[in-house]
């Protein structure tokens, strides 16, 4: 698939890279770390990304402004992306072709060409991966590549702590840092507070809740984003404190948008992202996303994580 996905690149002279909406590192780790081998390696190519501006991750990437026309002669490729809902742009359907690229599991198979590896820590990993199948056939990697994978390898792994985190994902990192990144100035930008969002989680640390099952829960409404002043995005990267808790065993954070609750599901060893998927979301076994659309839904999520720990312990 890696031969196939490099075979249809060559081909194209106009290409055009997508990820997911709300990205995180992963997403412009993979999608502008592709871009940047791309570049490097077919500079008489026309390389493009597109996707909403995360304000917390424009150090890393400026997106491009793309007409509507030229995606019919352009071949797509979306990264980090498991579902087509999930596509920011949605324009990239009308694309010539199109590539999926992706860590999460393979429920919604879409495109043209398909490479899912449920098994690397990142799509980043991938995309490294993508380039070693090629380094003989000329493409490159650069610096600026470099420094972007390795972000993104650092986010869906949690700094290598999470369990997906393994020795070739060490490996890989390593090899990043010995193209000359320095991976301090990158740390300090992905991991740096504001003091209105540490506010905020000081707030949750307070006031969350744990029951004698380990499943704990906190509720961000829209009254309290408003109240220190943090945007539903900000909210939302707080979500792994929780896990540094003792007694939790999985945990679920609720952020109130204008017109949806989004929920973050997270867990330390029991499956739960097909909890997820019953509430119009979906990710990985341990760490997933869904949407509800009142606090009645979210308490009934509440139950549903509740019933699985109390099983989970039973076993």
């Amino acid at each position: 698939m890696k031969q196939q996905i490099l075979e249809e690149i060559r081909q194209n002279e106009s290409i055009i890279i997508h990820r997911h909406v709300r990205p995180d590192p992963d997403a412009y780790g993979s999608q502008c770390g592709l871009a940047e081998i791309l570049k490097a390696s077919f500079p008489e190519k026309n390389i493009f990304v597109v996707g909403e501006t995360e304000k917390s991750l424009e150090f890393l990437y400026k997106m491009d402004l793309v007409p509507d026309e030229l995606y019919q002669d352009s071949l797509v490729i979306v990264c980090d992306t498991a579902n087509q809902a999930r596509v920011s742009d949605q324009r990239y359907k009308t694309g010539k072709k199109v590539i999926k690229i992706d860590h999460h599991p393979n429920d919604d198979q879409y495109g043209d060409l398909l490479w899912v590896d449920t098994t690397a820590s990142a799509t980043s990993e991938m995309i490294y991966e993508l380039y070693l199948e090629g380094k003989e056939e000329g493409l490159k990697l650069s610096k600026k590549a470099s420094e972007l994978l390795y972000t993104g390898i650092v986010g869906d792994t949690g700094r290598f702590l999470f369990p997906s985190t393994t020795e070739k994902t060490f490996r890989y990192a390593s090899a990043l840092i010995s193209e000359g990144i320095e991976p301090t100035p990158i740390y300090d930008e992905l991991y740096k507070t504001k003091r209105n969002v540490a506010k905020l989680s000081g707030y949750v640390l307070q006031n969350f809740t744990l029951t004698s099952s380990g499943s704990a829960s906190m509720r961000i409404s829209k009254e309290m984003l408003k109240e220190y002043d943090v945007t539903p995005s900000e909210a939302s990267q707080l979500v792994g404190i929780l896990g540094n808790i003792e007694g939790v065993k999985a945990w679920v954070f609720f952020v109130e948008e204008e017109t949806q609750i989004r929920v973050r599901l997270r867990a330390k060893s029991l499956v739960i992202n097909g909890l997820a998927k019953k509430y119009n979301g979906g990710g990985h076994p341990l760490a997933s996303g869904a949407s509800v659309y009142s606090w009645e839904e979210a308490e009934q999520v509440l139950q549903d994580l509740e019933k699985l720990c109390q099983e989970h312990n039973k076993g």
